[in-house]
């Protein structure tokens, strides 16, 4: 077990960069991980010189989604008990009155993607990729965000079929704002950070609290809230208490390696290609 912390603060002169540093597990989250990093949250948010926050990922990606490797609980209920704490996360940094911005690199899959969304800009390094798998594997989005943000649609290709896509998909759909080159990712995320300090703060706490009234208006926090409670239901299913056993007698890689032989089988049945291998 390392000694590192789980979440790493880089002070910054527009604010606070908060970095997931668990890259041997690609920055998976974990329950200590989501706690650590809600409290900085509400700590960067309490803080007077912090006018900006960007969350970026320690090694070769942003976050792989959930720490599938952690104890699934075993009933529907007790599952609703921990998905819930995951959407206040997520929330937590929907609602936070300063400007969040997500620094992508790598992959972002599942949740995540979905801490990506949570926060207000998205800047990602050309070649990430995006999505949400966890339909290949017996399980749902934890926050339903992403219907809001590009429409019905792409987001039922995306989380129906489990698809990853690339950078500059994501950005042509609307799911990220900008794509720049790897090598100049963290300079284009600061140059951006810089520009949304110079808002004063009365006006850029109220101006983001309108936006996010706007999609409470379109139905978001009573979509994010049913979500939940189907999740923990999605989560008992024949497939994913399958899953998890595999990880409890065989491992992560096991388990991994068991949903993507499920999927392959059933493209080629359809005559496509298996697709390359994602993490």
């Amino acid at each position: 077990m390392s000694d590192e912390p789980v979440l790493l603060r880089e002070p910054t002169g527009w604010g606070v960069r908060l970095i997931l540093n668990r890259p041997a597990k690609l920055n998976a989250i974990s329950a200590e991980l989501r706690d650590a990093l809600t409290e900085a949250i509400a700590e960067a948010a309490a803080d007077e010189r912090v006018r900006v926050i960007a969350i970026a990922g320690a090694g070769r990606a942003f976050c792989s989604g959930y720490d599938l490797s952690e104890a699934a609980p075993p009933t529907a209920w007790q599952w609703r008990d921990v998905l819930e704490r995951d959407v206040r996360a997520m929330l937590a940094i929907w609602s936070c009155p300063k400007p969040v911005m997500a620094q992508v690199h790598g992959y972002a899959l599942a949740g995540g993607l979905e801490l990506a969304m949570a926060c207000d800009l998205i800047v990602a390094a050309a070649g990430s990729q995006l999505g949400e798998p966890e339909i290949r594997f017996g399980s749902a989005p934890v926050t339903l965000l992403m219907p809001f943000l590009i429409g019905q649609k792409r987001t039922r290709e995306l989380l129906l079929t489990g698809d990853l896509i690339d950078a500059t998909e994501a950005e042509r759909i609307g799911l990220v704002n900008r794509v720049v080159p790897a090598d100049r990712l963290a300079d284009e995320v600061d140059a951006l950070a810089d520009r949304l300090a110079r808002v004063p703060v009365d006006v850029m706490a109220p101006t983001k609290l309108m936006l996010n009234r706007a999609m409470d208006a379109a139905g978001f926090a009573a979509a994010v809230e049913m979500g939940l409670d189907l999740q923990a239901f999605v989560n008992m299913s024949e497939t994913a208490r399958e899953f998890d056993a595999i990880v409890r007698a065989e491992g992560l890689k096991a388990a991994l390696a068991w949903r993507d032989a499920r999927y392959d089988e059933r493209l080629a049945e359809s005559g496509r290609p298996a697709e390359p291998r994602k993490p």
